[in-house]
């Protein structure tokens, strides 16, 4: 996305960015129908926050089906490790909330 930044007005297509990154066009066009909407504005507009968001994964894996476990010790342990994981996801998100796209660009 930031490779293009200099020329917004500029319609690009999947296959633009699958050709580019060597990406697979299925996962392109899944990813690209999620920012559409979200990112819908000049990039000097779009924070990498606003990305992230509108792609509503987590960068931090953690294992949200896992089953309650049945010993306290492993459960505390668990619900700590998951607090902080979610203290480093809010401070990504807050972090990147600084950044345009633009300026990654270097625009």
């Amino acid at each position: 996305m930031a490779r293009w930044v200099g020329n917004p007005d500029r319609l690009r297509i999947s296959l633009d960015i699958t050709n580019h990154a060597g990406a697979n066009p299925a996962a392109v066009r899944r990813v690209l129908g999620r920012l559409r909407i979200a990112l819908a504005r000049h990039p000097e507009s779009i924070i990498l926050a606003d990305v992230y968001l509108a792609l509503d994964e987590s960068l931090i894996a953690t294992d949200g089906d896992q089953q309650a476990s049945t010993c306290s010790v492993d459960y505390a342990l668990q619900r700590c490790v998951l607090s902080v994981m979610d203290e480093i996801e809010q401070s990504v998100i807050q972090h990147r909330g600084k950044t345009t796209l633009s300026e990654v660009r270097g625009n």
